[in-house]
């Protein structure tokens, strides 16, 4: 692995003849905390150039468990802090050169200050698991320390019937589904997935723990080291499987448990989809999970009662009364309005391991 950082521009001549292809990258700009592109899938021999803009930004390896963390030594790299200052228009800027070793995943993030909770990391060959890395890197700049005020169940509120017409190009379609007052209004006509980070080593949460989503809209669940669940349950009862608390015959879902060793190189996934705009309340049902704060919503009002600090600091009230152990049930079925299951699988890979050449100042 070969990673170049130069101070300026200079002549291919004094570069190894490149037997792949080259990727350009730019780095930051005005108001801009991004790469641009955001990843890329390249060959073994393949080059990858960067290109610093305005600001003042780096490119550093992490890791998809520690996407703003540093790789150590051997295998990490560091390009340093490139300064550009905002006059500068014309350039010539500073780059750095990687050359790519294999296949494996390169995951990437910028170290200047909170950049990279704002999501600016990089990947190259990723595989499907871009998303959810960024999305990691992002619920680092969301978490809090300040512990929830106390909660109390409160009853939800009913559900109410909306009609709405939605154009899609030439087309107009008149729809109904249910909604909750003070629940989001759907913004989109195309579905989106929303990738959520279950665990990890050290981590008992879900990352990030709170969404929203419109009808139709997909999510999915990245298992990382350790057991765990998603398990759809109630805001009166977090702890509990909603197939053992409703009263109306709603069974829920359940990804049921995903072992995952601490030296995996590929991860399972659970996803559901979104079929209204209800809130849905999930916990891990291994052990005293839940009771230690590990749950998960979609669409929780905020502005109301029923928000999802409400719901986690009840679950740590009751501290988990009800959970099942590791010898649980199976996945269970959709039914009613809960999220419809759609699949579950192996994630791509993304251990690696590679040897670095060191940073090389021109």
């Amino acid at each position: 692995m070969l990673f170049i950082a130069a101070a300026a521009l200079i002549s291919l001549a004094v570069i190894p003849v490149a037997r792949g292809a080259q990727f350009n990258v730019t780095v930051g700009g005005p108001g801009v905390l991004r790469y641009n592109p955001q990843f890329v899938n390249a060959a073994p021999g393949d080059q990858v150039f960067f290109t610093f803009m305005q600001k003042n930004h780096t490119v550093t390896r992490s890791s998809f468990e520690n996407p703003c963390s540093p790789l150590p030594q051997p295998d990490g790299f560091d390009s340093g802090f490139q300064p550009v200052a905002d006059t500068d228009t014309t350039g010539p800027f500073p780059t750095a050169l990687f050359v790519v070793p294999d296949t494996n995943p390169v995951w990437v993030y910028c170290r200047q200050a909170n950049h990279c909770q704002q999501g600016m990391v990089f990947a190259i060959n990723p595989g499907t698991q871009f998303a959810a890395f960024q999305a990691a890197a992002m619920a680092l700049g969301s978490s809090s320390t300040a512990p929830p005020p106390a909660a109390t169940a409160s009853g939800a509120p009913s559900v109410v019937t909306v009609t709405a017409t939605v154009t899609a190009g030439a087309d107009t379609v008149t729809t109904t589904y249910g909604s909750y007052p003070g629940s989001a209004q759907p913004t989109a006509v195309s579905s989106n997935d929303h990738a959520i980070v279950v665990g990890g080593p050290g981590k008992l949460f879900y990352s990030p723990a709170n969404i929203t989503a419109q009808p139709g809209d997909t999510v999915t669940f990245h298992f990382m080291q350790k057991n765990h669940t998603t398990t759809q349950s109630s805001f009166a009862a977090p702890c509990r499987a909603l197939a053992a608390t409703s009263t109306n015959g709603q069974v829920g879902f359940d990804s049921g448990f995903m072992p995952v060793a601490d030296n995996a190189t590929s991860f399972p996934t659970y996803t559901i989809q979104i079929n209204d705009t209800a809130p849905v309340w999930a916990y891990c049902r291994q052990a005293t999970h839940c009771g230690q704060g590990m749950v998960f919503s979609v669409n929780a009002i905020e502005s109301g009662p029923n928000n999802f600090e409400a719901f986690q600091a009840l679950a740590k009230q009751l501290n988990g009364t009800g959970t099942s152990t590791s010898s649980g049930a199976s996945p269970s079925k959709t039914s009613g309005a809960s999220p419809q299951h759609l699949k579950s699988g192996a994630g791509a890979l993304l251990g690696f391991a590679a040897l670095v050449l060191g940073g090389v100042l021109l």
